[in-house]
C-alpha cells in the first residue's frame, strides 16, 4: 500500500532536498524544488560520504558517477603536532566488508545529483526566497513577498541548519552555536608527505586542528584537490586575520611543515572560508503535510563527518516510508519513527567527542593522547570506531527502507 500521487514541493536544492527530489519524483509524485539562489549551486569545501551515504546514493543509481569524481578513503589519521604521537587512528577495514568512505568536493556531489534532477525534468524554481511554512492538510508555502505558494500535499524543509520554515511551523530546537569553527579552503593536491587514501590531521592539544582530506575532482575532467582546514573559533578570525596572512601561515607551518605546499596556495584571506557550526536536534522533525531533513532537522560538528550522510539517509526514510503509509500523516509518522535512534546516537556521539578535539579544555586533550589512544588500540575498540565513523554503529537501513544489497553496492 501506498500513498496516492503527490504535489510535493522541497524546499532546498542541496544534497538532501535533491535526492528527496529523485527518490519522489521517481515513485509518481509532481515535485517542485524551490531555492534560494539565481542558480542552484554548492556551497563549501569537502567532505566523506561515508558507507551509508555511498548505499543511497548506490539505491539512487548515482554512485558510478560519484566515484569518478571522488576519492576513496581508507584511513583517519591524527597526530599531536609537538611529540608526532599518533592520537587517532581509524580503519574502516577494522570491520569487515570491504567498507570506506569517499571524499568528495561538494561541488561533485552537488554536480552529480542536479544532473539527475534535471534528467528527471524536475520543476526547479529558483530566486525563491522562502520566508514561512503553514502546515495542514494541504499545506502553503510563503515567500518574502508575503505571497503564498502552493497548496501542496506536502512540503519537505531542506533548506539547512538556519531553517526559517522549521521556525514558523513552530517546532523546537533552535542551534547552539558551537565554540569553534574552522577555516576552509578547496585547493590543488599536493600528495609528498601525505597519504592518499586518508584523511590526515595535526592537533594542538584541543585548540588547534589543522586537517587535509584529498577530495578528487570538483569535476569528473578536473584536477586533483585538497581539502585543507585549520579550527579556530569565529570570533577569533578578524584577530587572526589584523595579524596578517603571513604570521597565520608561519603558525600553521611551524606546526605541520608539510603543510607548506598547500599554504603556498593560500594568497589571500578571502580563499579561506569561514564555517560556523551548531548543534540541535529536532524533536519531532514533521507536522500536518511538513517534513523535516537534513541539517533543518539534525546539524552539528563535522568531527563524525556525518552530515551530509545523515541527509541523505532522511531522504530515503522519507521516500521509504511514502511507499508504504497508506496517507501522509501515516508516512510522516513512520519517517520520524525510523530516524529518530539513529539521528539521536550520532547526534550524541559527535556532542561528546567534540570537545576532545575542538574546546579550550586542558584536560580532554591530555585523557585523548594518553589514555584514549591506547584504548583505542584495543579489540572490540578499532571495530567500534570504524562503526562510529562509517555511520553504521546502529544499522540505519533497515528503517530507512534499503537492504543488504544496497550496502555491499557501494564500491
Amino acid at each position: 500500500m501506498s500513498v496516492r500521487k503527490l504535489h510535493i514541493a522541497v524546499a532546498g536544492a542541496g544534497p538532501a532536498g535533491l535526492a528527496t527530489a529523485l527518490y519522489l519524483r521517481r515513485d509518481g509524485h509532481r515535485v517542485t524544488v524551490y531555492d534560494r539562489f539565481a542558480e542552484p549551486k554548492p556551497l563549501g569545501s569537502g567532505l566523506i560520504l561515508q558507507p551509508t551515504g555511498l548505499s543511497v546514493l548506490a539505491d539512487l543509481g548515482l554512485s558510478g558517477e560519484i566515484s569518478k569524481s571522488g576519492n576513496r578513503i581508507d584511513r583517519l589519521h591524527g597526530t599531536d603536532a609537538e611529540s608526532g604521537r599518533t592520537v587517532l587512528d581509524v580503519r574502516y577495514d577494522a570491520r569487515p566488508g570491504g567498507r570506506y568512505g569517499l571524499a568528495v568536493h561538494r561541488a561533485a556531489l552537488f554536480g552529480v545529483l542536479y544532473r539527475a534532477v534535471l534528467g528527471e525534468g524536475i520543476e526547479i524554481v529558483t530566486a525563491a526566497e522562502l520566508d514561512a511554512v503553514v502546515p495542514g492538510e494541504r499545506t502553503w508555502l510563503v515567500d518574502a513577498q508575503g505571497r503564498a505558494l502552493g497548496a501542496f500535499d506536502l512540503v519537505v524543509d531542506a533548506t539547512g541548519a538556519r531553517s526559517r520554515l522549521r521556525r514558523s511551523a513552530g517546532l523546537a530546537g533552535e542551534s547552539k552555536p558551537l565554540a569553534y569553527g574552522a577555516f576552509w579552503a578547496s585547493l590543488d593536491w599536493r600528495g609528498t608527505g601525505f597519504d592518499e587514501v586518508s584523511l590526515t590531521q595535526r592537533y594542538r592539544r584541543a585548540s588547534v586542528m589543522i586537517g587535509v582530506l584529498p577530495i578528487g575532482r570538483a569535476e569528473p575532467d578536473g584536477r586533483q584537490m585538497a581539502a585543507f582546514f585549520w579550527s579556530l573559533k569565529p570570533d577569533d578570525a578578524e584577530h587572526v586575520q589584523s595579524q596578517g596572512l603571513t604570521a597565520w601561515k608561519a603558525e600553521v607551518a611551524r606546526l605541520w611543515p608539510e603543510c607548506q605546499t598547500y599554504l603556498d596556495q593560500i594568497e589571500d584571506f578571502d580563499q579561506l572560508t569561514l564555517a560556523r557550526y551548531g548543534h540541535h536536534t529536532l524533536p519531532l522533525p514533521a507536522a500536518r503535510g511538513f517534513a523535516v531533513i537534513g541539517d533543518a532537522a539534525h546539524s552539528t560538528s563535522p568531527q563524525l563527518g556525518q552530515g551530509a550522510n545523515m541527509a541523505l539517509l532522511d531522504a530515503a526514510a522519507l521516500a521509504h516510508a511514502l511507499r508504504r503509509a497508506s496517507d501522509v500523516d501515516a508516512a510522516l509518522a513512520a519517517y520520524v519513527r525510523a530516524r529518530r535512534w539513529h539521528v539521536r546516537l550520532f547526534q550524541m556521539l559527535s556532542l561528546a567527542f567534540t570537545p576532545f578535539y575542538q574546546s579550550d579544555s586542558v584536560l580532554l586533550p591530555v585523557l585523548r593522547d594518553r589514555l584514549v589512544a591506547t584504548v583505542a588500540k584495543l579489540p572490540p575498540a578499532p571495530q567500534l570506531l570504524a562503526s562510529i565513523v562509517a555511520g553504521t554503529l546502529i544499522d540505519p537501513f533497515a528503517s530507512a527502507g534499503l537492504t543488504e544489497a544496497d550496502w555491499t553496492a557501494q564500491g
